[in-house]
């Protein structure tokens, strides 16, 4: 015979329990009693207790039926007397009469559904739109870096026949004051004689003005102004040597000094990157 043991818990005095026993099918439910007769003792107008008789008087609330095959069969049933909560307060009054129809409040309600759900759509848009937009700034260069990418030179402090050295994005950059000869001679020079031929119109705006970097084309030492045979850019590691307008003229080098890109806002100032 098998035993059933429920605990209620925290719901016990919610909980009520009412357990019938009834026979069944191999055995009942007192022991039987042998009657010297041939008559068989038995009412058969009068119904018999079983759980199919039972189930047509007991209530409709989801029976919790155990049997077993050689034990009493049981039917335990669990109600609860705790109030129904109202959730009045959280419905629609148009659909709080049960006696009228809903699809007369369609409308508006499917009106106010739609504009709820456009509006929740716009806000997440924007929302998703920000955090992207976040994201993609975070690998986007610092603002120390942004503020390296460009330098603004004054011109009016660099006198003329002078170079003046500045640092931009880590490198060395010469920006040199050309005086009327050496733009005369530069403009003069023969393009056949050069390694990297480029006249010296192509590499300045202003030929007043001579914008490189200070790194040699060779092995990327920093080489010295105003100085080699040709009055411009020398190299003394291995010996290379421009002229005025940053050609390579003599040496192992292969090509010129590097122009950057640049532009002048106004007549006394410069703007590298």
């Amino acid at each position: 015979m098998l035993s059933l043991a429920a605990r209620s818990g925290a719901f016990s005095p919610y909980l009520q329990a009412t357990s019938y026993v009834v026979a069944g099918q191999l055995k009942p439910i007192v022991p039987g009693v042998v009657v010297n007769t041939e008559k068989v003792l038995k009412d058969v107008k009068k119904p018999f207790l079983c759980r199919e008789s039972l189930s047509g008087q007991s209530p409709k609330t989801g029976p919790a039926v155990s049997a077993s095959i050689n034990g009493a069969a049981s039917v335990r049933f669990a109600h609860s007397d705790i109030r129904v909560p109202d959730f009045s307060d959280y419905r629609r009054p148009e659909v709080q009469n049960a006696n009228k129809s809903s699809q007369d409040s369609s409308d508006s309600r499917k009106g106010f559904s739609y504009l709820l759900t456009g509006a929740t759509v716009v806000v997440s848009a924007y929302a998703a739109k920000t955090v992207v937009s976040q994201f993609i700034s975070t690998m986007s260069a610092s603002a120390d870096v942004l503020a390296l990418s460009q330098i603004e030179i004054k011109l009016s402090d660099i006198p003329e026949g002078k170079n003046v050295t500045f640092k931009w994005r880590g490198k060395p950059l010469f920006v040199r004051h050309r005086t009327p000869k050496e733009i005369e001679v530069e403009a003069a020079v023969n393009m056949a004689e050069l390694r990297d031929p480029q006249h010296d119109l192509d590499r300045v705006k202003k030929p007043k003005w001579m914008i490189v970097l200070g790194v040699c084309t060779h092995l990327g030492c920093v080489p010295i102004a105003n100085a080699g045979d040709y009055g411009g850019y020398y190299c003394p590691c291995h010996g290379s040597h421009y002229d005025a307008s940053g050609r390579i003229r003599k040496g192992p080098a292969p090509a010129n000094l590097e122009v950057p890109f640049y532009e002048f806002p106004d007549e006394d100032t410069v703007i590298v990157g």
